[in-house]
């Protein structure tokens, strides 16, 4: 399984696209969908595989300015992980 590094790209996995309305959007994928909403949501949109890893954390440290200092990037890379085990990432 490859490792998730600051330089990674993380896009959504072959078989897996957008679905649903845009108010209430789906992962649609082989298996079947998962409903995304809120940070979640935040994070998958900005995975289309054109930002690296450490850019994604950037944006949304910006979003999110509030937060303590690590907890966005904890909070992605666990996001991410949890989802190329799922194989709906891939990077």
């Amino acid at each position: 399984m490859a490792e998730l590094t600051e330089a990674s790209i993380p896009r959504l996995a072959t078989g897996c696209r957008w679905g649903g309305t845009t108010e209430a959007p789906v992962v649609l994928f082989p298996e079947g969908a998962i409903k995304v909403e809120g940070t979640g949501r935040a994070i998958l949109e900005l995975c289309a595989g054109q930002l690296s890893l450490a850019e994604i954390v950037g944006k949304l440290e910006q979003q999110f300015i509030l937060a303590p200092p690590g907890k966005v990037r904890a909070d992605v890379v666990s996001f991410i992980e949890q989802l190329h085990a799922k194989r709906i990432i891939d990077y």
